[in-house]
């Protein structure tokens, strides 16, 4: 028995990882055709490309592990009972529970060890994804001058080159506006026949040599307001300007904006902020509810005597103090619906936040379950179907895994939407497939042939004559 193990272990594990390592490069590649525009033209290293990727490959792994798991035991079990190994099996006296036996106490461990990944690697690594893309997506694109195009992507300065040599960094008919400093607007321009781009060893400053030019600058004088400004203009033969490229250098963000983040927790930090977060709420209703009563019923002092609030009251009034009444009390009956419609935005908000925290906390758990009833569809599901390789395996795998991902995604909407409570909405999918699982697991301990043709034909045959016989009594 200890043979039959160790054989089922190994005709398994190949071809999952195999079916992890390719979906992980499909949703890799996918991932990079989703951000490749925050990363073009931006001069980044390949150090920096790569442990981006590395960080969004965690992300990926709660998509990638399902699909591989369901793939993989179709393809196992499918192979064989293709070669009609598991029939043997069967013939000698083992049940298909124990057949299986050594595949569910892997995907057992490996439930746990996604359960391990779920709750402290993915955090961490969902913290370090945010913060590298975002410092991706703040940084400054490449230093690129385009023939005849203003580049503005250095602070202070607009530069436009009619022809730029890449290869000799030679420049021509160079126009430069320089405002930098404060309120200097486009009140310095430069403008030079030829040039020479060089930047220096550190990549620190780009240093421009200027050659046969003309400098015009705006001189604007102290503590008078004027529009009118002595203009200074100047030829030179030879300038040198140089321009700090600090604000290219790629430069990581702090981890602490993101570390509050739900996504970035922990369940027991989930728990402790959901426990937070309810108290925050339940104090910001009860604080509502005595506003409300305090615009409801005023002092006894304040209050009119119902017997004398009768129409002489008001009709006893002029005209300007009528208006002046309905006026006040048009503008306070305002006042008072903005406040409420502002109270029931700020507690919809704040439910909205609780309820992304508990669906985050739910799927800390969902990764686990998930591969475990995926197994449960797939194992017998390749029993059944009775082939393997990368044919229809992958076919029916890949179907089942969309509509459960379908799934998946609606319940997590209608979960964020308020449709569905968290617990509900993050367990929708597991809760359909489940039975699923148990159904096609029994059929095939009893070897039922699901797919045979003939056993549906047989069954919409009956179905038929059944209307038949009906049609002709009621005739």
């Amino acid at each position: 028995m200890k043979k039959l193990s160790v054989l089922l272990l190994k005709s398994y594990i190949g071809p999952f990882a195999v079916t992890f390592l390719v979906a992980m490069f499909i949703f890799e590649m996918q991932f990079v055709w989703v951000y490749l525009d925050e990363m073009m033209g931006k001069g980044l290293g390949i150090g920096v490309i790569l442990q981006l990727l590395m960080y969004a490959s965690a992300r990926l792994v709660n998509m990638a592990l399902p699909l591989a798991i369901l793939m993989s035991s179709i393809m196992t079990f499918g192979a064989l009972s293709e070669h009609n190994e598991l029939t043997s099996m069967k013939s000698a006296g083992i049940s298909l529970f124990r057949i299986m036996r050594p595949l569910i106490i892997f995907s057992i461990v490996l439930s746990a060890c996604s359960f391990v990944f779920a709750n402290n690697i993915w955090p961490i690594a969902n913290l370090k994804f945010r913060t590298l893309l975002y410092s991706i997506m703040q940084q400054r694109p490449a230093l690129n001058l385009q023939d005849g195009i203003f580049y503005n992507g250095m602070e202070g300065i607009s530069i436009r080159v009619m022809k730029n040599n890449k290869e000799t960094r030679e420049l021509e008919d160079i126009l430069i506006y320089d405002h930098r400093g404060a309120n200097r607007g486009n009140r310095t321009v430069i403008r030079a026949k030829k040039g020479l781009m060089e930047q220096t060893e550190d990549k620190r400053f780009l240093v421009l040599t200027l050659i046969d030019g003309y400098s015009y600058d705006e001189q604007e004088e102290e503590k008078k307001k004027k529009r009118d400004y002595p203009l200074v203009e100047s030829h030179f033969e030879k300038s040198i300007l140089r321009i700090d490229l600090s604000s290219f250098e790629f430069q990581a963000n702090s981890e602490e904006v993101f570390k509050t983040s739900y996504e970035m927790m922990t369940i027991n930090q989930l728990r402790e902020a959901i426990d937070s977060l309810d108290s925050k709420l339940d104090s910001v209703r009860v604080k509502v509810a005595e506003a409300n009563l305090k615009a409801l019923h005023y002092k006894k002092k304040d209050r009119i005597n119902p017997d004398s609030a009768s129409g002489w009251f008001f009709n006893e009034m002029t005209r300007s103090e009528q208006q002046r009444a309905l006026s006040f009390a048009k503008e306070n009956s305002r006042r008072l619906k903005e406040a409420s419609a502002k109270q029931d935005e700020e507690i919809a908000n704040r439910n909205k936040f609780i309820i992304r925290h508990k669906v985050e906390w739910h799927r800390k758990f969902f990764l686990a379950v998930a591969c475990l009833v995926l197994f449960f569809i797939g194992a017998p599901l390749g029993a059944i179907i009775r082939k393997g390789g990368l044919g229809m395996p992958t076919v029916i795998a890949l179907g089942l895994f969309i509509f459960y991902q379908l799934l998946t995604i609606a319940g997590e909407k209608m979960a964020k939407g308020g449709i569905l409570e968290p617990w509900a909405g993050m367990w929708l999918s597991t809760a359909l497939f489940l039975p699923l699982s148990v159904w096609l697991t029994y059929k095939a301990s009893k070897e039922a042939a699901l797919l045979d043709k003939d056993i549906y034909s047989k069954f919409f045959k009956k179905i038929f004559t059944i209307f038949k016989r009906k049609k002709t009594v009621a005739a």
